[in-house]
């Protein structure tokens, strides 16, 4: 498929301090690609240096094949961009804002423009000074797709606005998608990546330590296991199984952690009168902290990381 994205070893530093490093990445045409990780780990540095918002240390950026900083120009007139600070002069407008991008991107029909602001609940009369966090958040989403670009760039897009408008306006991201577009955003928010997206990045203190599809990361990673025998069992033979882990015991009911060898939990398992068995599928949360522990905590800027956005 069209590459749409594609990096080459991206690096940017910021002094003594890291920001992302040898960054590969691809992103094909159609895609809706998370990208995942914690406050200060490298999520926005990547879209900033995708953008040309600042040049890299090493290494190459490339979008519709074209080079992110020498033909910057020609790539921003195919992208629609929210930053994860949207702040634009509050005393227009969202009507008269839109209408400056329009005139900036040479698109005279704002009719898609109004049918957004409809769909995600958004008053375009009133003055940005006078609209709530999320409502501004509503504005920036409005600009970014009205001119339907070839490729979006939504840094944590859905920051401040709520479950019903997040629903449409996840909607709106799948039409895109459908109609040929291409969709990369960043996230902290683990069930909307879930929920979203076709295939997750997952950045951990300046590095892509994994990219897979969502539905992979959530079969290969560590499942918890459930059985309820007919009487109590001894649990020393899962224990000693491949793959298993925290076998506990609480009565007739057997749980335990499993990241291989389901087959022969089942087999062992089956010597044994089965009264019920839960398997559910783990979930992105689950995954993600096999990558992050308990160093989510340290947030943005933090000492831990000493980390860049």
């Amino acid at each position: 498929m069209e590459l749409v994205i594609h990096t080459e070893d991206l690096t940017k530093s910021y002094g003594p301090r890291r920001g992302i490093v040898d960054v590969n990445l691809d992103v094909s045409a159609g895609e809706i690609f998370g990208f995942l990780g914690p406050n200060g780990s490298g999520k926005t540095t990547t879209i900033r240096t995708l953008l040309d918002l600042m040049r890299p240390t090493s290494g190459k950026a490339y979008l519709f094949g074209l080079d992110s900083h020498r033909d910057s120009v020609s790539i921003r007139g195919r992208v629609g961009n929210l930053p994860g600070e949207f702040n634009l002069d509050d005393r227009l407008t969202g009507e008269q804002l839109i209408g400056f991008f329009g005139r900036l991107r040479g698109v005279e029909d704002l009719a898609y423009a109004h049918t957004l602001a409809e769909r995600l609940d958004l008053d375009l009369t009133s003055p940005m000074r006078q609209l709530s966090r999320g409502n501004r958040q509503k504005v920036g989403l409005v600009q970014a797709l009205f001119h339907r670009p070839p490729l979006v760039i939504l840094d944590e897009p859905t920051s401040g606005l709520d479950p019903l408008v997040q629903e449409e306006f996840h909607a709106v991201l799948h039409e895109v998608a459908a109609e040929g577009g291409t969709i990369f955003f960043s996230s902290h928010v683990l069930s909307e990546v879930e929920h979203l997206c076709d295939r997750v990045g997952i950045v951990r203190e300046g590095r892509l330590v994994a990219v897979e599809t969502t539905e992979s990361l959530l079969t290969k990673r560590v499942r918890h296991m459930t059985i309820t025998f007919a009487r109590p069992v001894e649990g020393e033979p899962f224990a000693a199984l491949s793959g298993v882990s925290d076998v506990r015991i609480v009565g007739a009911t057997l749980s335990l952690s499993l990241t291989d060898g389901l087959d022969q939990v089942v087999k062992l398992a089956a010597r044994h009168s089965v009264v019920d068995m839960e398997l559910p599928r783990a979930s992105l949360e689950e995954v993600f902290f096999t990558y992050y522990g308990d160093e989510t905590q340290s947030g943005e800027g933090s000492s831990t990381t000493g980390g860049a956005p």
